[in-house]
C-alpha cells in the first residue's frame, strides 16, 4: 500500500478543516512545483493554541499532513508548536512516500507562518523558529 491507514484516515476524514474568522494568526504557504497551498488559522489564549483550522488546496497527502499538524498543535503552547517539525508530522502519519514528504514540510511551514503572523499582529518580534522558506522555492529541493 502506498499510503498508511493514518494518511488515508486524515485524508478522508480531515480534522479541523475550515476557516476561523476571528483568528489571532493566519499563515499561508505554497509550493509552486506541486501546486499545493496550505492556510492555517490559530486562536491563541494565554500562550496556548485553543483552536486551529486549515484550508488546503492540494493532494491527499497535503490534506492529511494539514489535518495531522492541527491535531498535533491544538492545546499546545506557542513554544511547543514552534518545535513542530515536518519529520514529526510524517512520523505521526506512519510515514509518507518520499515524493510526498514536501507536504509535511508545507504543514510545518504553515503552522510557523501562522505563528509569525500572530507575533506580527501583536507588534512583537518574530522568533527565529517561525521563519519559513521563501515562497518562490521548494523547501525540500530548492527548485523554483
Amino acid at each position: 500500500m502506498l499510503y498508511s491507514e493514518k494518511v488515508m484516515d486524515h485524508f478522508t476524514h480531515p480534522r479541523n478543516m475550515g476557516e476561523l474568522a476571528d483568528a489571532d494568526g493566519v499563515g499561508q504557504v505554497g509550493n509552486p512545483v506541486c501546486g499545493d497551498i496550505m492556510k492555517m488559522y490559530l486562536k491563541i489564549r494565554d500562550g496556548v493554541i485553543t483552536d486551529v483550522r486549515f484550508q488546503t488546496f492540494g493532494c491527499g497527502s497535503a490534506i492529511a499532513t494539514s489535518s495531522m499538524a492541527t491535531e498535533m498543535i491544538r492545546g499546545r503552547t506557542i513554544q511547543e508548536a514552534l518545535t513542530l517539525t515536518n519529520a514529526a508530522v510524517a512520523e505521526a502519519l506512519d510515514g509518507l512516500p518520499a515524493h510526498k514528504l514536501h507536504c509535511s514540510v508545507l504543514a510545518e511551514e504553515a503552522v510557523k507562518a501562522a505563528l509569525a503572523d500572530y507575533y506580527t499582529r501583536r507588534g512583537e518580534p518574530v522568533p527565529p523558529k517561525c521563519a519559513v522558506a521563501p515562497e518562490d522555492s521548494c523547501p525540500l529541493c530548492g527548485q523554483e
